[in-house]
């Protein structure tokens, strides 16, 4: 039943409660960077739910009983949200519940992404910094930590593709407006990363 995203309806319109993140083994780290890289031919084939519980852990999962994260945050403000798009529905990534919050059903990834790979990738990650966690910082402040922080998260998400043998890519080539308007976040589209399986040839 957790083996493949689209099986039984598990991507349909209901939150998810991912299964246990693997937080063991895996590759070495001086590996995983060697094998780091930017790719963008992707198989349209579903990451499994343990594959994507394990993706999204690394990125910016709780790795503390204090509740912080993966991924470090300018004053622990844990700004970045992950938006997760499949072909099916769009969800919210709760990292202290680990699960995912159904916020829409439908495909949208066409709306939010301009190349033609990424609209046909499994999995993408939209990263928004959400400015109910920055009220305390200006307008510049605002844009230079979701930047880095944003960075923090994508690097963690790229080993970890480096690791499973996954491709993925960096889009700074986003629409912000239309997944701002589809999205009704307050804050600001950082960067999209989709994630899928290389091609077979």
């Amino acid at each position: 039943m957790l083996m493949v995203l689209s099986s039984a309806g598990m991507m349909q319109a209901k939150d998810i409660q991912l299964p246990q993140p693997r937080k063991q083994g895996g590759m070495p780290l001086l590996e995983a960077l060697n094998n780091r890289q930017s790719a963008r031919e992707m198989s349209e084939e579903p990451l499994s739910v343990q594959t994507l519980s394990d993706l999204l852990w690394a990125a910016d999962g709780v790795n503390r009983k204090d509740g912080r994260r993966t991924a470090p945050s300018a004053m622990n403000m844990q700004e970045i949200d992950i938006y997760v798009y499949t072909p099916e529905a769009v969800y919210l990534y709760l990292p202290q519940e680990h699960s995912l919050k159904h916020l829409l059903s439908g495909d949208f990834r066409d709306e939010t992404v301009r190349q033609p790979f990424a609209k046909t990738a499994p999995v993408l990650l939209l990263y928004v910094a959400n400015y109910d966690r920055m009220k305390r910082l200006d307008q510049q402040q605002k844009d230079f930590y979701g930047a880095t922080d944003t960075g923090f998260i994508s690097q963690n998400v790229y080993l970890f593709c480096a690791q499973e043998g996954l491709n993925t890519v960096v889009l700074g080539m986003i629409d912000r407006d239309a997944a701002q308007k589809r999205l009704g976040f307050d804050g600001k589209a950082q960067l999209g990363q989709p994630v899928g399986y290389p091609k077979r040839r």
